[in-house]
């Protein structure tokens, strides 16, 4: 339904405006963004107002696993005895269990300040590794659980048919995940009716391992035009030397000399890139997906955030295996991160925005905007009304000017200072509450009881 709110602060595209009346149709798009106006008599009125992050990579499932893989085994651990872990996990979860899972994440990722998400879906098929009588039947339960959490998504069905470089023959344990690029544009073309302003739908070969550049060729080539496209690319070293010892190519060279890479496009982690490899992405225009959290918990390394702002980079974050669900703490360690390695301070602005939570937040919200190819991630006349209001009377944030608001969200405590959220206009959490939390919370711990039973 259409409303309106009068904010003494908002983040506008060009930065904190005062006294902002935000007005929003019965469609939950923005009508109406005026700075410098006299709040009305009986107008909701509100301190801080931002628009909401846009979480670019989501594998919904894994939220059922978070937290159970951090025991170390007899020998080193890394991405790949994870990934082992994890494929166990996604053999068990029913389509059910699967809507019950991305509910508990969308809610929980709503209330920390996510108000999109670009959902890798790849459990397409049944535990047997038979489609479901729906081929759609799992992709369009995540995209009921978003609905009814109040999440926008960008639905994006992974195209997964090798084991690795040289198109070996898929494991056993990968059997959920099997598609050709024909199935894909089926599901595609099947979810397309879902597809409203709250809903996209684009796709992804889930990376160079798993779908040949032939395949991913035509994959792009038959999409819609504008759709997203979404490939994991060069997150671990390994990956990069299997690439070079079956290519002679590095995965981002391979993925430029055979694709035509543009703005449809989110490399998401792209960890482990040369120089040439950087400027070529950043040039491209494609965007960096990334995805610092499980980057972190998976020791995949660091991107080069540096060298990608200097050459103007398109870049985004993502909660990708939800060892967190807080852009906060995804923004706060792409940062520390970069501190870490560099051993220096305040590496990510640029010359006209020194504030390093500003411009995070501001770079962000536009790759994630670009990667869910949806009108999100800015309070402007026709974009999606997604705003958060945060807490004022948090002692954080208790009479700070706007120009800190950022800076100190991001880089002091760790509360969520995240007070109501609206998505389309409609609230979907008030008082730091999803509005169905209980009913959603209750169904996923039903779920875990019974997997965690097996």
């Amino acid at each position: 339904m259409s409303g309106s709110i009068f904010a003494r602060h908002a983040y506008l595209p060009d930065g904190w405006a005062q006294n902002v009346r935000l007005s929003w149709n019965d469609a939950g798009d923005l009508i109406g963004v005026n700075a410098d106006v006299q709040a009305g008599p009986h107008e909701i009125q509100e301190d801080y107002v931002v628009p909401g992050m846009i979480n670019l990579h989501s594998h919904a499932f894994q939220r059922a696993m978070a937290g159970m893989t951090e025991i170390a085994g007899e020998g080193p651990d890394s991405f790949w005895t994870w990934r082992d872990l994890m494929y166990r996990t996604a053999l068990r979860i029913t389509p059910e269990q699967m809507q019950a899972i991305a509910a508990q994440l969308y809610a929980e990722c709503l209330r920390h300040g996510y108000t999109s998400v670009c959902e890798f879906h790849y459990l397409h098929r049944a535990p047997d590794g038979a489609f479901y009588a729906n081929m759609a039947e799992t992709a369009e339960r995540v995209i009921a659980a978003a609905n009814e959490t109040g999440m926008g998504i960008t639905m994006l069905p992974v195209l997964y048919s090798y084991a690795d470089f040289g198109e070996t023959a898929l494991r056993d344990d990968q059997r959920r995940f099997s598609t050709n690029p024909e199935q894909i544009l089926q599901l595609v073309q099947q979810l397309d009716s879902a597809r409203n302003a709250q809903v996209e739908v684009g796709a992804a070969p889930h990376s160079l391992r798993a779908a040949s550049t032939t395949q991913i060729r035509e994959l792009v080539t038959a999409l819609p035009v504008n759709r997203p496209v979404h490939i994991h690319i060069a997150e671990q070293q390994k990956e990069v030397d299997a690439c070079l010892a079956y290519s002679g190519k590095r995965p981002v060279q391979l993925l430029l000399d055979t694709q035509n890479l543009d703005q449809r496009w989110c490399l998401v982690h792209a960890t482990h890139l040369d120089k040439a490899e950087l400027a070529a992405v950043a040039a491209s225009r494609a965007v960096a997906g990334i995805c610092t959290t499980t980057e972190a918990n998976l020791g995949d390394g660091f991107f080069d955030l540096p060298d990608f702002i200097a050459a103007n980079g398109r870049f985004g974050i993502g909660s990708d295996s939800h060892v967190s669900q807080s852009p906060i703490e995804e923004l706060r360690w792409l940062e520390y991160g970069q501190r870490l390695r560099l051993q220096g301070r305040n590496i990510a602005s640029q010359l006209g925005q020194r504030r390093v939570g500003d411009y995070l937040w501001q770079a962000c919200l536009q790759g994630g905007a670009q990667a869910a190819g949806r009108r999100v991630g800015q309070l402007a006349c026709g974009m999606r009304a997604d705003f958060l209001v945060l807490d004022h009377l948090h002692p954080n944030l208790h009479g700070l000017p706007a120009t800190e608001v950022l800076n100190t969200w991001i880089f002091a405590g760790n509360d969520n200072l995240v007070r109501d959220v609206r998505v389309g206009g409609r609230l979907v959490v008030e008082h730091g509450h999803h509005v169905l939390q209980e009913s959603i919370q209750a169904a996923y711990l039903d779920c875990m009881r019974t997997l965690r039973s097996v």
